[in-house]
């Protein structure tokens, strides 16, 4: 008799299980997929979309599609609750979703800060949101002077703050100001060679960098510092470090110190072992991943076995995360910065390799459609 699978969300850990739809549905399994928007958008190519190197549609899946041109069922909604003793999800549009096995892939948020909701502010997840900060940004580039802030230091401010620099160039506002509020350090947890190719580029860009001194709240066109200093600004883009969806600790199952679903080898709870997850949304147990995309990607055909497996009553495969990974940032301009291992370096052959391995990892999914 075939089982229900409920999928929370279509990002990059859920990639395989995706592409595997029609092979379950023939084998008698029902196969749910909740997402709030028709598409998925890879957050390693956001800051080209903002800066218009890429356009939309070359950024982001068609999960929607890709989903009912299998033959199962998509919804277009967010969960509010998992009720893991009646293996019920709550969904925000009002209806409960039954499952025997689910699987949880719903990403990440940015924090918070006082003041964001009174002025043009804009957090770097979800992707999307990077398309609405262009928009609103190009609205005011073409009435004037304009100055826009980045809040944070590290890798996702850094290519945020490059990419609306070239955004702005681009525009042809010569009197547009792009400010990097870095709180302690610019880069602070990165290898000092990819901090000073950084912030030569940003220097020679003329990109303001803001460090020491973290923002305490902002309004509508000022960001303070708990030092007491106001900076002007018009448009504000948040990129501040992700924390996992509050889903988990809303529901009351177990998790990690940080939040995230607490997943054991097999990227299953503990508690319930019809419960899996993947990608920014989960703390594995066995060692605290970074929040990079890498990792989802490595753990995309595990889960997919290990859901198969789960729905079929067969053995699980354990997620070994594996050694150093490769991370090429998009500086915006043409350029990029390569880093892995002891290896480092810049210039137009970094951006021209991350470009490559960004565009096959979308025509690969891609083909789905």
């Amino acid at each position: 008799m075939g089982k229900r699978l409920l999928l929370l969300g279509g990002g990059h850990a859920h990639m395989a299980t995706l592409a595997s739809i029609k092979g379950l549905l023939s084998q008698g399994h029902e196969v749910t997929v909740v997402q709030p928007d028709d598409y998925h958008y890879y957050s390693g190519m956001g800051p080209g979309m903002l800066s218009k190197i890429y356009a939309p549609q070359e950024i982001r899946f068609a999960t929607r599609l890709t989903v009912e041109k299998q033959g199962a069922r998509f919804v277009r909604a967010s969960a509010t609750a998992i009720l893991p003793q009646k293996k019920k999800v709550r969904l925000d549009n009002g209806q409960d979703l039954e499952y025997d096995v689910l699987s949880c892939n719903v990403g990440s948020a940015v924090p918070a800060l006082t003041g964001q909701e009174k002025g043009l502010c804009f957090p770097v997840k979800p992707i999307v949101s990077l398309l609405k900060a262009q928009q609103a940004a190009l609205r005011l580039l073409s009435r004037g002077p304009v100055r826009l802030g980045v809040i944070g230091g590290g890798p996702a401010a850094l290519e945020v703050a490059g990419n609306l620099q070239r955004l702005v160039q681009d525009a042809g506002a010569r009197k547009a100001r792009v400010t990097l509020f870095a709180g302690r350090k610019f880069l602070a947890d990165l290898k000092g060679p990819i901090r000073k190719r950084a912030r030569r580029n940003f220097v020679r860009r003329g990109i303001g960098i803001v460090e020491p001194g973290y923002v305490d709240r902002l309004s509508p066109d000022k960001i303070e510092l708990e030092n007491g200093e106001n900076y002007e600004s018009d448009l504000t883009l948040l990129a501040l470090g992700v924390n996992p969806s509050a889903l988990f600790v809303d529901s009351g199952l177990r998790t990690g110190p940080d939040g995230g679903l607490l997943v054991n080898a097999y990227l299953q709870h503990p508690d319930y072992p019809e419960i899996f997850g993947g990608g920014d949304c989960i703390f594995f147990e066995n060692q605290p991943l970074e929040k990079v995309g890498v990792y989802a990607v490595r753990q995309n055909p595990i889960l997919c076995h290990n859901l198969q497996a789960s729905l079929n009553r067969n053995g699980l495969k354990p997620f070994r995360p594996g050694g150093d990974y490769l991370l090429i940032y998009n500086l915006g301009d043409g350029t990029g910065i390569f880093s892995k291992g002891r290896l480092t370096f810049g210039g137009r052959p970094a951006f021209w390799l991350k470009d490559w391995i960004d565009r096959r990892f979308m025509k690969r999914f891609k083909a789905m459609e």
